[in-house]
């Protein structure tokens, strides 16, 4: 109690008791990370970068690859894929395949996103690359286009291998690149129970996340002896969506723990703002085009995150010309919109032309002069 009162009077006394949000989550792993997925931006770190063995959490990466091939159209998901002796005898977790059997890339998806199946993942490895060898090149170098400086690749699985590692950093990144540009994976990612083999064979996910987190949207657990404990859990309130990275924890129940702790730190600080102008954007007159004036528009919707004691403190700018000379090209750019967050300027987005306006040709100019005479007398 004495203790207890000794450090309850050095807050005080140092300037007041910090609110809950500016102490961070209560965390119980080797490494975690949160991230919210629009703007990538970095909400709680520790020990981020350091290279760790992350077991199936792997497949994330997995997924990413499966994905980027049906956007592609080098598969779809009704594509039946063979399953080879290699990919049969996988070990770990599976879902038990046999040699000759054949899945569609729908169900294969389930078994990697569900079950976590190993056999699965070098079903698809397979069949996508030739060989799981080929198909690790693959991850590895998509790993390097992401930015993924502190991860090799080994298998497809997260089998335990030599050299095969990532951070929770780098996890973030690959977890933000597949729910960002492939949302359909939530169709799998969220499923908390389902069937393979026209119901006869029952999936559980592995990430209780889904059925016990409001919101949760995936996306992957692993666990093997030396990685411990690990999970790349998204979710997503109120139009945000946050990944929360957790590896080596000590037990499964603290894995998730974890992850719950981070994802409710990042939805109770922080909000996801939508910039729009203050005020209507007018059309800018335009001189000697044959057009009167142009329209200045975004050239995409911008989305900032911010601290929640801020979210209603934004305002914004306009810097654009009082006339144009024709020609004036589509999609140039013409003036910015400043984002100020309570008086301070956050960020510049530029302002383009909506069309093009072509200068008036010397023939046009001349019968617009004499259009100006004539009706003019």
């Amino acid at each position: 109690m004495k203790k207890f009162f000794a450090t309850f009077l050095c807050l005080v006394l140092c300037g007041g008791l910090l609110p809950a949000q500016a102490a961070g989550p209560e965390v119980n792993a080797k490494a975690v990370l949160l991230m919210e997925k629009t703007t990538g931006q970095v909400l709680y770190e520790e020990h981020a970068h350091d290279p760790l063995e992350l077991a199936s959490v792997t497949k994330v990466m997995t997924m990413l690859l499966i994905m980027e091939a049906l956007e592609e159209g080098t598969i779809t998901k009704e594509t039946m894929v063979p399953v080879s002796a290699t990919a049969a005898g996988m070990g770990g977790s599976q879902v038990y395949m046999k040699e000759g059997e054949s899945f569609s890339v729908h169900d294969m998806l389930k078994a990697i996103a569900v079950a976590s199946g190993n056999d699965a993942c070098v079903a698809m490895a397979e069949y996508l690359a030739g060989s799981e060898s080929t198909f690790v090149e693959k991850m590895n170098a998509r790993a390097a286009e992401l930015g993924m400086e502190n991860t090799v690749f080994v298998n497809c699985t997260g089998l335990p291998a030599e050299g095969h590692h990532s951070s929770a950093y780098d996890i973030a990144l690959m977890s933000r690149a597949l729910i960002q540009n492939h949302p359909d994976i939530r169709t799998y990612t969220t499923i908390w129970m389902d069937t393979l083999r026209d119901g006869t064979f029952q999936l559980a996910n592995t990430n209780k996340l889904i059925r016990f987190y409001e919101g949760a949207t995936g996306l992957k657990t692993g666990s093997t002896d030396a990685a411990l404990y690990c999970v790349s859990a998204t979710a997503e309130k109120d139009g945000m969506e946050l990944i929360a990275v957790v590896l080596g924890s000590p037990t499964s129940a603290d894995r998730f723990e974890t992850a719950k702790a981070l994802l409710n730190y990042g939805f109770a600080g922080y909000s996801l703002v939508t910039v729009a102008p203050s005020e209507p954007i007018s059309p800018i007159p335009v001189t000697l085009g044959t057009a009167d004036s142009v329209q200045p528009v975004l050239t995409q919707e911008s989305q900032i995150l911010l601290p929640k004691a801020e979210a209603g403190k934004v305002s914004t700018t306009l810097s654009l010309p009082d006339t144009l000379q024709a020609p004036v090209e589509k999609g140039q750019e013409l003036g910015s919109l400043t984002v100020l967050v309570d008086g301070k300027e956050n960020q510049k987005l530029p302002l383009v032309a909506q069309e093009e306006v072509p200068r008036l040709t010397l023939w046009a100019v001349y019968q617009s002069l004499l259009g100006t005479l004539f009706c003019g007398t």
